[in-house]
Parts: structure tokens; sequence; C-alpha cells
């Protein structure tokens, strides 16, 4: 059973944010990887952690009081989330932060690497991979509205697949879905197929043969999208490129000597104390969190 702790948290404004979130702390074997998304979508990506850093010590930050992300404006999810991110450096101390999240990485990420001194990965949509693999130069980007929406995803799509058909879809929708699916409830498999139809609803769709999972969440879903789109359709996420970043980042770095140690420490700490966070407690626990924080 997953024990709860209250710590408040106070946001800056975003101004200050230069003089206060640059914390300084020896680099110890418990230094966690601090994994944040506004959801529990990014847990698909700390299970490519997991499986690259078994030994590294976890904080997973949720930000579920704003969750979620996707229907928020760009100058509300840039203002929070460098706040947000400093607060949980001052507390948790962590050696690297990982934001698992597309929608926060595409807008704030900028902000989060001048306002803290600390290795800060970001989560890229897999337009790059996607396009490689592409026999028919046709791909979809399935992310929530705030991120397809994107000028980065422009910028990837210019660079990496000029010569695609790029289709773009947000979906509130799926995010919800793979947040329900964590809590116990069923999917019924004709939302999944609500959701996605769209997609193949616009012209040149039926070449499509990538789909971009430009949200953490969207991985936790796999099998169910995989079911509701056509044959020979791949999902595309790059949760493994993530996690390959993050080892390269801390490679050469003190860990606990025990393997698994980091996982029986893992904290997941929430933004809010909502009423479904003990049915939340079982995945949490599979991911190897087994303390929760309210932060």
């Amino acid at each position: 059973m997953a024990t709860c702790r209250a710590v408040r948290m106070r946001l800056a404004p975003r101004g200050a944010l230069q003089k206060f979130l640059r914390p300084v702390s020896a680099l110890t074997p418990s230094a966690p990887v601090l994994v944040f998304d506004s959801g529990v979508g990014g847990l698909s990506v700390l299970a490519e952690i997991r499986a690259l850093l078994p030994q590294a010590p976890i904080v997973y930050a949720a930000d579920n009081a704003w969750h979620p992300y996707g229907q928020k404006s760009e100058h509300e999810i840039a203002a929070r989330v460098p706040a947000l991110l400093g607060r949980l450096a001052e507390r948790y101390h962590p050696r690297i932060i990982v934001i698992a999240c597309n929608t926060a990485a595409t807008i704030a990420l900028a902000d989060v690497r001048a306002a803290l001194d600390l290795p800060i990965v970001g989560t890229v949509p897999a337009v790059k991979p996607a396009a490689l693999a592409s026999v028919n130069r046709a791909i979809a980007v399935l992310g929530t509205a705030a991120t397809v929406r994107q000028p980065y995803v422009d910028r990837l799509v210019a660079e990496f697949a000029p010569d695609c058909l790029v289709i773009r879809h947000g979906s509130p929708e799926l995010v919800a879905l793979a947040e329900a699916k964590l809590r116990g409830t069923p999917v019924p498999a004709e939302a999944i197929a609500a959701a996605v139809a769209p997609i193949f609803a616009q012209a040149g769709a039926e070449r499509v043969d990538q789909i971009v999972l430009a949200c953490t969440h969207f991985p936790l879903l796999r099998d169910e999208l995989a079911a509701a789109c056509p044959p020979g359709v791949a999902l595309v996420d790059s949760g493994a490129g993530i996690a390959r970043r993050t080892a390269f980042l801390t490679q050469g770095q003190p860990w606990p000597d025990l393997p698994g140690e980091g996982r029986k420490e893992g904290i997941a700490v929430f933004t809010a104390n909502t009423p479904d966070l003990p049915l939340l407690t079982p995945a949490l626990n599979g991911y190897g969190l087994t303390r929760i924080d309210l932060l």
C-alpha cells in the first residue's frame, strides 16, 4: 500500500524563475531521475527508462491538478511548467528531468532549460522514425490538440517528412481513456475506434502506414489502438528514444549499489489529492512507485 504525504506548493511568477530555480546539490547515488507529465501518460516513458536503468531511483510527478494540458493555452503551460519543475527540483534534487509530455515539451522546454541548471530531456513526437519507415510516404500525427498545432511539429515535418502526406489529429478522448484504463476501468473498443476515425476520414488517409503517438498517454492504449487501425498501420512513439537519451546523459554517474533499490523507493508525486488516487495505486506499484506525495 502506498503511503501519502502532503507537501505545500507555491508557484512563483514566471519572471522570478531565474532568481531561485537553480538548485545546486552534490550528485549522490540516491539522486533520482525525475519524470514529469500532466497525468499518468508518462508512465509509458518511465517503463522504457526502467528497462535501460533498472537501478535508477525514480520520482514520477503528475500535475493532475491541471490535467489535461492539451486543453490549456500555450501561455498558461509556458508559465506553469518551469515554475512547477523548479519546485520539484528544489524538493527532490534530481540528477536529470525528463519531460514525458509532448504538450509541455513542445511549448515550455526552452523555458525550463533556461530556468534550471540540470539536464532536461524533452519528448519529441516521433516524426523522423515514422517518416523513415513509411513506404507509402503518408503518416499521421496523433496527439493532443495543443501538440499537433505547435510550430515545433511544423519544423519536424519540414525537416524529416517533407515528401510525406502528414495528417494531424488531436484527441482529448484518448487521454481520458488512457487515464481510465490505469484506474482499472474497461476501455470500450468503440470509444477507441471513434477517437481515431477522423484520421482515416481525411483525404489520402488510405495511404497512411505509420501513426505517430504524439502523446505519452497513447502507448498505454497501444493494443486497443492497433485493433482500431487498418491492417498494415504501425504505431510509433518516442519512449525508447527518450530512455536512450536519459541513459546517455547519466552514463558514468553513481547509482545505488543494489539493482532494483531505486524501484523500491520510487515516488509518485501529484499536485492534487483527487478521489481517484487510491484507484491508481495498483498501477503505480506496477511501475515501482510505492510512495505517494502530494505537492
